[in-house]
């Protein structure tokens, strides 16, 4: 007897449906992912970020940093949480996610149980919509891979420079200032 495997093929409704127990639920053209809520090494990666991001951000008008459980919410049923975005804000207060505009930045921070999403179907997933920029920042290896629409990914190891459209000056980096001297020997999962 021949039997045919199916996939279910959840919907932002199913998505909502599911019970708010720490775990982060994300949803790429209707398939569920399930990812474990973050380390302390993760959320210290992303503050280091955000610390880097928010002058530069605000100087230069390009919106807000939103981290984390911050959507960017996309037709086919796709609803994902970066763990860091940079996109201008709404100027309804009840706004919904699907109206927001899509961000000009969008980090993820690696992890053992996200690496291969974040560099497969999230990488397709942001290129496609037409993000500016996603990064991978990976803490174990101690890279940021930036991913541009129509562009070979590029691993940055030492300086990250991020230039956006419309800004005179671009921000420069060490890489070494996202992931700080206490989580050099450590590993980020």
């Amino acid at each position: 007897m021949h039997m045919v495997d199916r996939i279910r093929r959840w919907t932002i409704g199913d998505l909502y449906s599911l019970p708010d127990d720490g775990n982060k639920y994300e949803l790429i053209r209707g398939q569920l992912f399930v990812t474990p809520p973050p380390t302390d090494a993760h959320e210290t990666i992303g503050a280091r970020l955000h610390r880097l991001l928010d002058p530069y951000v605000a100087a230069n008008g390009l919106g807000l940093i939103y981290r984390p459980r911050a959507v960017v919410r996309m037709p086919d049923d796709t609803e994902v949480e970066p763990d860091l975005m940079v996109r201008q804000p709404q100027d309804e207060p009840d706004a919904s996610w699907a109206s927001a505009p899509l961000p000009i930045l969008v980090v993820e921070i690696a992890s053992d149980s996200t690496r291969r999403r974040d560099r497969t179907q999230k990488r397709h997933l942001y290129a496609g919509a037409g993000i500016e920029q996603y990064w991978i920042v990976d803490g174990e290896e101690r890279t940021v891979r930036v991913v541009r629409p129509d562009s070979e990914d590029v691993t940055i190891r030492e300086s990250l420079r991020w230039h956006p459209v419309g800004v005179a000056e671009p921000l420069v980096s060490p890489v070494a200032d996202i992931f700080g001297p206490l989580l050099r020997a450590r590993r980020v999962t």
